[in-house]
């Protein structure tokens, strides 16, 4: 079996991944066992790169607010703003620290310049506006909807004024409350007002199907995508924020499942445009269905991943990361037993891995699956292998400040 496993393991790589899929997938999702680790993302700006050059990839989504994304996007294709700007207000979650992060913006604006809009690289965050804490207000979105619509449609057929829209919604910091996420009654989500902005922004986006072929025709396409990205968000937030104030026992698992539809939402979208390289945790991308314990509950839901392989099918690929080591964090050497620690006892620091081949070799009893003694780690789940489409493998994560080669 040892020999098996072997024969799998490829040089880390964009030929070495392309090698393991049927054809170049639409969507190639790089997933990661842990964030806040700048040697993983890394690597991953290392198999950008090499996908640009090599197989024509022109777009980079992250696991990062979708409309703070846009200042991304804007720096890199326009030089809008400054990279300081940009690092600090382009990203959510802590992302915008991250010394990779920081380069990966530089690189792809370095790339861009001088070159036309069609040969141009893109950024995306896939993530709503959502954080651990609760969720941002739909203000954002709705108002930015509405003013893409009122300057382009006849006022008679907009479902409602700006300032209606701006008394519904009141104060931000009525949505954006923080004890909200574990007190339903602390939400406002369920108000009059959220009700209404629910059917507002319902009408709101069919307004902007319905009228599709004078927008599409009439203004740039870039100006159409991010109109339909604020009716998906809008809605999307005001559905989250009506299941934060329930108080029925599957509040949690429809908030989670929530979460991962917007995301699989901004993905299909982002299929549209082209070849794209998705970069998040393995929970969202994986095919099987996602499983935590939140508060002493069990919660089950399709993540992403599943969402959108359901719906593209080979045109969408997913390559897990699996890790030896993380030893500042108290994961050391895993067990041999485990598929880490199988994949731990190669020579080579870092390879990929066929997932379905190496399913294959273990036979019809999988490893024992790895527990991780910090919270932060998810270990690969051995039952998971035949529906991964490749493994990349690094065997140590070396505390952050190392020397690491990036783009």
């Amino acid at each position: 079996m040892a020999t098996d496993i072997k024969d799998t393991a490829r040089a880390v790589g964009a030929a070495a991944v392309m090698r393991l899929l049927p054809a170049r997938p639409r969507l190639l999702a790089l997933g990661e066992p842990t964030h806040g680790e700048d040697t993983l993302l890394d690597l991953r700006n290392e198999l950008f790169r090499q996908l640009v050059e090599e197989e024509g990839y022109q777009t980079i989504t992250i696991e990062s607010d979708c409309l703070m994304g846009l200042v991304v996007d804007d720096y890199v294709t326009s030089g809008t703003g400054t990279l300081d700007e940009v690092m600090e207000h382009g990203f959510s979650h802590g992302w915008g620290t991250s010394t990779a992060n920081r380069e990966l913006v530089r690189w792809m604006r370095a790339y861009n310049d001088g070159r036309p809009a069609s040969e141009q690289l893109r950024f995306a965050g896939f993530d709503g506006p959502l954080e651990i804490t609760g969720a941002a207000s739909p203000r954002q979105a709705l108002t930015a909807l509405h003013g893409y619509l009122s300057t382009r449609v006849d006022a008679d057929l907009l479902p409602c004024t700006g300032e209606t829209l701006d008394r519904l919604l009141g104060a931000d910091d009525r949505w954006t409350d923080p004890a909200a996420m574990m007190d339903p009654a602390r939400s406002v989500g369920q108000s009059a007002e959220a009700d209404r902005l629910r059917l507002l922004a319902d009408d709101l986006v069919a307004l902007l199907d319905a009228q599709a072929p004078q927008l599409i025709t009439a203004t740039p396409r870039d100006d159409w995508d991010r109109a339909r990205l604020y009716g998906r968000t809008a809605t999307g937030l005001l559905r989250y924020h009506h299941w934060m104030a329930h108080t029925s026992p599957s509040r949690m698992t429809r908030l989670v499942g929530l979460r991962d539809q917007m995301m699989a939402h901004n993905l299909l979208a982002l299929a549209e445009r082209g070849p794209t390289l998705i970069h998040a945790h393995n929970g969202h991308l994986q095919r099987a269905k996602s499983t935590m314990r939140m508060g002493g509950m069990p919660l089950e839901w399709w993540s992403a991943g599943a969402l959108v392989s359901a719906r593209l099918g080979e045109e969408y690929a997913f390559v897990a990361t699996a890790l030896g080591t993380i030893r500042h964090q108290g994961v050391d050497t895993p067990p041999p037993d485990t598929v880490e620690g199988l994949l731990y006892a190669l020579p080579e620091d870092r390879c990929v891995i066929d997932a379905p081949r190496l399913a294959t070799a273990l036979g019809d009893t999988p490893p024992a699956p790895r527990v991780s003694p910090w919270f932060g780690y998810s270990p690969l789940d051995p039952a998971h292998l035949a529906a991964i489409d490749g493994i990349v493998f690094v065997k140590d994560v070396p505390q952050i400040g190392t020397d690491v080669p990036q783009i």
